[in-house]
């Protein structure tokens, strides 16, 4: 039985990485080499797409990070779960909802959809 929780706990974690080398052996071990990632804004291929999709969003928002809203939950191979990004104290402008589908217990493809994204974001 897969670990939706440590799933979706793992996930946000590498998103919130700010060390390169750190984020990137974080990527290794949770996702597979062909994994991808697309939302209705970007999108990435393997893991130099899907660490630079990261490095980007953390350049852009250098002061927020990601959190989960929510439990996680899920069926045979794919895991949903909602998030927010935003500063530390307060509540996040941008929200969103990610399906994840999984390979031997990694992550294999990410379809994100964005529920909440204020305007100039």
């Amino acid at each position: 039985m897969t670990d939706l929780a440590a799933i979706a706990d793992g996930y946000i974690a590498l998103w919130n990485e700010r060390d390169a080398a750190q984020r990137r052996a974080r990527l290794a071990r949770q996702w597979t080499a062909d994994a991808s990632y697309a939302d209705p804004l970007m999108r990435g291929d393997g893991y130099d797409g899907i660490d630079a999709l990261i490095a980007g969003v953390q350049r852009r928002f250098p002061d927020f990070r990601f959190r989960l809203r929510g439990a996680a939950d899920g069926h045979g191979d794919h895991v949903r779960f909602s998030w927010t990004l935003g500063p530390a104290e307060a509540d996040g402008p941008v929200q969103g909802t990610d399906v994840v589908e999984l390979a031997d217990g990694r992550i294999r493809r990410v379809t994100g959809f964005l529920d909440k994204v204020p305007e100039g974001a």
